[in-house]
């Protein structure tokens, strides 16, 4: 790290844990950092502006470096405590403290997040004594096992793995390398994790889905025979679950990050870099593309496909296929310029009701002169 002011790098203790370290630098170093990672960006006051955090603009302090891409925050901006901010370069503000104009200043304040604070630094156990480990475990070189940790039989965990207390690994389960377990996870026998997979407290992976075959008015369990594979760099919320396949696999891709309280039926697949947001379902054997984003509540049913692309708005029901690149909201889910005109008018329904009451009074009141009328009409003629 690019360390411009002197004793700049240090470990803060909380609690007795480790957590990640930070580089105190400058604003004129970390335009120059971003540079390095193909980020340009121009500095407005003073180059030499130490900074050793990054905030948002509310809770930004002395010291703090926050960031502005919407104009609409600009007041958020003129009253932070932040000592420098990252303004997009379509932001035409001007502002009391230095600032770091750039094309991306979202993507700007997560590189220097990065370069300030790193990542959480992981405790380094080795293979706690308190932690049940099956003889015919594997576990690879710097690999870290906490106390209350359980590894059964025939387990294979790579290089430089973390597995917190209280996780639970079945046996005949592979686990790459780097890969970390927060507490109180559990994997089930015979799944696979991929390189740098981190999986967050209390989710679940390869527990039974939902096989029962109807019979004569009762639920006969299926054996669920299948397993779970996830791919590289996944990342797994917390207390999520994953079912393992009735028969062959459900797949996690490559790059995909799951938040919170995510759940995936049997035999699903999921593309390689996709997002999940919380609380979203993804009943059995439905296939997912690949960068498809699914926003918090969604859920889509089963035995269907969805192609690469998609994005899922959220709480919306996705009860058909999509094709590659489709933007659907709503339940059931429709293109999403087609739901916001639904939305619209449900919106507008009170006044419409109201409408059509003044049309019906006035459609009595002309048919009620239309019949006075007939009715002169044909006196006058009778006569």
């Amino acid at each position: 790290m690019d360390s411009a002011v002197p004793g700049a790098a240090f470990v803060a203790q909380t609690g007795g844990t480790e957590v990640a370290a930070v580089a105190v630098t400058t604003l004129g170093a970390l335009a120059r950092h971003l540079e390095s990672q193909g980020l340009t960006s121009e500095t407005a006051g003073s180059e030499h502006t130490p900074i050793c955090g990054v905030n948002t603009l509310e809770d930004a302090a002395e010291g703090e470096i926050s960031f502005l891409s919407n104009p609409r925050y600009r007041q958020l901006a003129l009253e932070s405590k932040a000592s420098a901010l990252i303004v997009g370069t379509d932001v035409d503000l001007s502002f009391r403290i230095p600032t770091l104009r750039c094309k991306d200043p979202y993507a700007a304040l997560t590189m220097a997040a990065i370069h300030i604070h790193g990542y959480r630094r992981h405790p380094q156990w080795g293979i706690s004594e308190r932690a049940t480990v099956a003889p015919s475990a594997s576990i690879g070189d710097g690999a870290s096992i906490a106390g209350g940790a359980t590894i059964e039989e025939h387990v294979v965990i790579g290089r430089n793995a973390v597995v917190y207390p209280g996780t639970y690994v079945g046996r005949n389960v592979t686990i790459g390398d780097d890969v970390v377990l927060y507490p109180n996870v559990t994997i089930y026998e015979q799944c696979v994790l991929g390189h740098r997979v981190t999986v967050h407290a209390g989710s679940i992976i390869g527990e039974d889905g939902l096989g029962y075959a109807p019979l004569e008015g009762k639920w006969l369990k299926i054996p669920q025979v299948g397993h779970v594979v996830i791919g590289d760099d996944v990342e797994i919320g917390a207390n999520c679950a994953i079912d393992r396949a009735t028969m062959g696999t459900t797949r996690i891709g490559t790059g995909t990050k799951f938040s919170n309280l995510i759940a995936i039926g049997h035999g699903a697949k999921v593309g390689e870099d996709c997002m999940l947001v919380a609380l979203v379902g993804i009943a059995g054997s439905t296939v997912v593309g690949r960068h498809v984003t699914i926003a918090g509540q969604a859920g889509v049913i089963g035995h269907i496909r969805v192609g690469d692309d998609v994005q899922i708005g959220a709480q919306s029901g996705v009860t058909d296929s999509l094709e590659a690149g489709s933007k659907v909201l709503g339940s059931p889910a429709v293109p999403i310029g087609d739901a916001k005109r639904q939305f619209l008018l449900v919106k507008r329904l009170p006044q419409m009701k109201e409408r059509i009451r003044v049309l019906e009074g006035e459609v009595r009141e002309l048919r009620r002169t239309l019949e006075e009328h007939t009715e002169r009409t044909g006196s006058a003629s009778g006569e």
